[in-house]
């Protein structure tokens, strides 16, 4: 087995600086042990920096990023708070490419086969796929919380208690059925309406393909150009990437208040191990089933999953992800409708984390809810999360919308939006993973995945 000798000498002087920052910690009176310690994690960040140069990887320049912005906006706080219009920059143009990008591929995927019925059943294999992983997403949270007791004993520290509320809007059972349906399709694109996008796309593909021919293929033609143009468009705008998550960390870690992270670590935690449980219990045994190639896929996802995680936001990856999955096998067709309809249905994260944060506040507010109470609250709140996927902490937003009718105390709620950025970037990672792996079973389901060479060589030289 050959060794590569950078990286054996990037993990020695990684182990060799951890051992100095932890020695000099544990030495009592060291004046220079904070100086020191913040050499050494300039001097991680410039070993990333070199050794992303040199990989010339996307995924391992995003990763640096996070590890730079949250460095600079620990120490330089003032500064960092402003660095948000990066990363708002970076959604801005992640956002333009969304609405064609979906319009063309589903379009050309639906109309370029006339194949209309094709278009029901991807939906009724979606809409079944995506109620059964959530349901199962939803218990997992359930059990997950009552296990630890997180919630319980908790309060609301001062410093927390007068977090501003957001703006809830809420939606019954009709709005919801309307949300669904554009009324204008360019109001749609502006505000962001992903669902709304893709139900225009559909009426417009079926209607194209009862058109004659000739003028179908000029539609048709100019559409397959549109598609490729952005998914170049794409490829531009992923050079930004580094600098949008730089500036998106920058701007968590100078609103971070270290001292007040314990009150929510236990939350956290649990979070993570439901999440990481989930994966290790639905997604790998599904993705087994369906006889895909685990290790294929972990790498194709790698880029996406740091860019959802590191912004804390399923819009920024959508586009790539939906490139690197057609690379991956599954056709444009089934790409286009599976994805973003999963962000309205199939959200898995956001889901699990629900049914903790709901049960997290009921046991701090020392409330008892009998299993059946708990099960109608989750029902609920998967219900009233549509429409709100483009909201940053929808999941909080969503919690919030709903807390009188189960008389949860919005108090607990708004002190958890401090720090609801860290469970954002766990749950939207998971969204992200989850919907993937929904567009890839749809393939395999409906027979159409096409096998593609392994990308271990065309990775290992990106």
């Amino acid at each position: 087995m050959k060794i590569n000798k950078k990286n054996v000498l990037l993990a020695i002087g990684l182990l060799t600086i951890c051992a100095v920052i932890n020695v000099l910690h544990k030495i009592d009176g060291a004046l220079m042990a904070y100086e020191l310690a913040w050499a050494a994690r300039i001097l991680i960040i410039a070993i990333f920096s070199w050794f992303s140069f040199q990989k010339k990887s996307l995924t391992w320049w995003t990763f640096t990023a996070m590890i730079a912005g949250a460095e600079f906006g620990h120490d330089f706080p003032v500064i960092g708070k402003e660095l948000d219009v990066l990363s708002a920059l970076f959604l801005k143009l992640i956002k333009c490419i969304i609405a064609p990008l979906i319009f063309s591929t589903l379009v050309v995927g639906i109309a370029g086969h006339s194949n209309i019925k094709q278009v029901g059943r991807m939906g009724w294999k979606s809409i079944l796929y995506f109620e059964i992983v959530t349901t199962i997403a939803l218990f997992i949270g359930l059990v997950a919380i009552n296990i630890t007791q997180a919630g319980v004993g908790f309060h609301v520290p001062d410093e927390l208690s007068s977090n501003a509320l957001p703006t809830i809007v809420k939606h019954g059972w009709k709005e919801l059925i309307l949300d669904i349906f554009p009324e204008n399709f360019a109001k749609s694109i502006a505000e962001g309406q992903v669902l709304q996008v893709v139900v225009f796309s559909i009426i417009f593909a079926v209607g194209l393909a009862m058109v004659k021919s000739e003028k179908k293929q000029i539609m048709l033609t100019w559409l397959e150009a549109l598609s490729e143009i952005m998914f170049k468009f794409t490829d531009i705008v992923m050079f930004f990437v580094p600098i949008g998550v730089f500036g998106a960390m920058a701007v968590t870690a100078s609103k971070l208040h270290i001292e007040s992270f314990k009150y929510f670590a236990y939350l956290i935690m649990t979070l993570y191990a439901a999440l990481i449980v989930f994966v290790l219990l639905v997604l790998l045994p599904l993705a087994l089933l369906c006889k895909i190639n685990i290790v294929k896929f972990i790498k194709t996802m790698a880029e996406p999953v740091t860019i959802a995680f590191s912004t804390a936001s399923s819009e920024a990856a959508m586009p790539l992800a939906m490139e690197k999955m057609i690379e991956f096998g599954v056709p444009k067709k089934i790409v286009s409708f599976v994805l973003p309809t999963g962000y309205s249905f199939n959200l898995d994260g956001t889901t699990l984390y629900l049914s903790m944060a709901s049960i997290f506040v009921a046991q701090a507010a020392g409330l008892h809810m009998s299993v059946g109470t708990q099960i109608v609250m989750m029902l609920t709140l998967m219900l009233t999360s549509k429409g709100v996927a483009g909201v940053r902490s929808a999941s909080l937003v969503i919690l919030l919308g709903t807390a009188s009718q189960f008389g949860l105390p919005e108090k607990i709620i708004a002190s958890m939006f401090a720090f609801d950025i860290f469970m954002d970037m766990a749950r939207t990672s998971i969204n992200l993973i989850g919907n993937c792996m929904a567009s890839v079973v749809i393939a395999k389901w409906e027979g159409e995945f096409i096998e593609t060479e392994d990308l271990s060589d065309s990775l290992q030289t990106s």
